[in-house]
């Protein structure tokens, strides 16, 4: 399974909102400005999030998104299924060899619990080393 631009910018605008949380409305120009992205690509995907009810808008002069709920209660999952859709790294076939399809319904269910069990609250606090050698892992 790959993550598309969609579901990496959607966590970042996610992020950036709950880094500012209680502190009012976020412009998506400024999310835009800071993270160096296309403020237009960001408009499209503050869309899905809003429909589904993980950020919401404010009108007016010093209007933006806030986040809907606390950024405890919204999990990375949220997000990217709003995003990307279901969580499936393989196709599963009816004609699948039991052991193949068992091993893709648990790599399935580990990126499920992953993604499950991190909040949004924890990515935005996040503080690692960043002496760790960055990695590229296809599924």
């Amino acid at each position: 399974m790959k993550i598309s631009t969609k579901g990496r910018y959607g966590l970042t605008i996610m992020m950036a909102l709950a880094k500012k949380q209680g502190e009012g409305p976020i412009a998506l120009k400024l999310i835009a400005k800071e993270h160096r992205l296309s403020e237009h690509y960001l408009e499209q995907l503050i869309s899905p999030l809003r429909n589904a009810g993980l950020v919401k808008s404010i009108r007016g002069a010093y209007g933006g998104y806030i986040l809907a709920q606390d950024a405890k209660e919204i999990t990375a999952g949220d997000i990217i299924r709003v995003l990307e859709g279901p969580i499936t790294p393989v196709e599963l076939m009816d004609d699948e060899e039991p052991a193949k399809r068992d091993l893709w319904i648990k790599i399935r269910d580990a990126v499920k619990d992953v993604l499950d069990n991190t909040t949004l609250d924890d990515l935005a606090n996040y503080e690692g080393d960043n002496s760790q050698d960055a990695y590229m892992f296809y599924i």
